[in-house]
């Protein structure tokens, strides 16, 4: 068993070195030949005018239909939260002093400010939602199987850092619902054996949270992230195109001549597939069009609460969770504590095994019993979490994070709260009382 086990990572990791090398491809250098940049060997190697006319004529397999618009519905809002990011890091600046104003600031004297937070939270939101259910429609249709299994693995990755986004960037606005529930959260990782006093020290720079944990998060949210998350797209959709769509899992239709000989090559279900050009377009015009009207339309009838500005001294009586994931972590540590959330987050990394323990032919769910185990426990117990944190709308923070500030010798003396406002030319900051709601 050992042996097998041994086996099957050898050629699992053999198969994702071959896809990374097989996508580290010349074409990617397209348009840095378009703009005149490469010569002589590389440029005739690229022929960019070949790859258009192929794009045009690329024929999907014919049984792609609305469910697989899902990843793309991910990428368009992965993009949104890109382009509404770099609009509000204009005039964020991130301090102690200077957060939660800079946020009121882009809110109430920007223009439209109000609507590009509110459409960078709504996005925050829905594309968890979105990664979710793509992942759980590949799991479901085993599209996870030899030789997808990189892209899956991918996708775990890109799960993780669409995570890491929404967990750095919940305390950026630096008021007491962020400030706390962030200290809640990494008070619970802290409890995990062996790695998890460290992992919270590091994230977090100081013995509580504070100004050095505001600025590791903005770091890793604004630099960091964002290149890891287009190395690992351009590797996705990359490998995509390369091996292709996975096959329906039903057999019940009828089976094209090159299925019926059992002999299964991409490019002939490519062949009797539909183009993409006007097909598939017009579908995913119309997916994106609906998806951008979501979010409009959830910003404007649902934006954002203030809260009170952050105050280490003062633990507010209940707190309200406005990020998906924080619905479940905040049910897990509520209903099984700090053991409860290192399960279900070993749960998740387990599903990097699936491929592993799951690489027989039949995609059929009940000939699958462990994968489909691991899966069904995953995507089941994540919405149950979810709605049960949405039924709970508000919870009450821990006494121990409280006793945590005192015992740190990390509580300022109590003080009446001034807010600096900012100034509209960039200026230094003028001190206002109260906070513009």
């Amino acid at each position: 068993m050992i042996r097998r086990a041994l086996t099957s990572l050898r050629d699992t990791v053999r198969g994702v070195w071959e896809d990374i090398k097989s996508s580290t491809d010349a074409s990617l250098l397209g348009a840095a030949r378009f703009l005149g940049l490469l010569y002589g060997p590389i440029d005739r190697r690229l022929q960019i005018d070949e790859a258009f006319r192929k794009a045009l004529q690329y024929r999907l397999p014919s049984h792609v239909g609305w469910r697989h618009a899902l990843g793309g519905i991910t990428y368009l809002l992965f993009l949104i939260l890109v382009v509404t990011g770099v609009m509000l890091a204009i005039f964020y600046r991130p301090s102690v002093e200077e957060a939660y104003p800079s946020v009121q600031h882009i809110v109430s004297s920007r223009p439209f400010g109000w609507l590009v937070r509110d459409v960078h939270h709504w996005s925050a939101n829905l594309i968890v939602l979105a990664l979710l259910a793509h992942m759980a429609r590949v799991f479901f249709e085993a599209a996870y199987k030899p030789p997808r299994e990189t892209n899956w693995l991918i996708g775990l990755l890109l799960l993780a850092v669409v995570l890491a986004f929404g967990a750095t960037g919940y305390l950026l606005p630096w008021d007491q619902w962020s400030y706390w529930t962030v200290t809640e959260v990494m008070n619970a990782t802290a409890q995990f054996p062996i790695v998890g006093r460290a992992l919270a020290d590091r994230l977090m720079g100081d013995v509580i949270v504070s100004g050095a944990t505001l600025s590791r998060f903005f770091a890793l949210h604004v630099i960091v992230l964002p290149w890891v998350a287009f190395v690992l797209l351009g590797y996705h959709f990359t490998l995509v195109r390369r091996r292709g769509i996975a096959p329906p899992v039903s057999d019940a239709q009828e089976k094209p001549r090159w299925r019926k000989s059992g002999l299964y090559r991409p490019e002939d279900e490519e062949e009797e597939g539909v183009p993409f050009f006007p097909n598939q377009l017009l579908r995913s015009f119309t997916v994106g069009t609906l998806t951008f009207a979501v979010v409009i339309t959830l910003a404007v009838l649902y934006p954002r609460v203030f809260p009170p500005p952050a105050d280490p001294a003062a633990v507010p009586d209940r707190l309200v969770s406005t990020w998906v994931p924080i619905d479940v972590s905040m049910a897990l540590i509520r209903f099984s504590g700090p053991w409860g959330l290192m399960l279900f987050w070993v749960l998740g990394f387990s599903l990097v095994l699936i491929p592993l323990i799951d690489r027989g032919p039949d995609r059929r769910l009940r000939q699958r019993p462990l994968a489909a185990a691991l899966g069904i426990a995953f995507f089941a117990g994540y919405a149950l979490l979810l709605i049960s944190g949405r039924v709970l709308g508000s919870f009450e923070p821990s006494a121990e994070i409280g006793s945590r500030q005192e015992e740190m010798g990390a509580v300022p003396a109590r003080a009446p709260i001034e807010i600096p406002s900012l100034d509209p030319d960039g200026g230094t900051p003028v001190s206002e009382e109260g906070a513009e709601q």
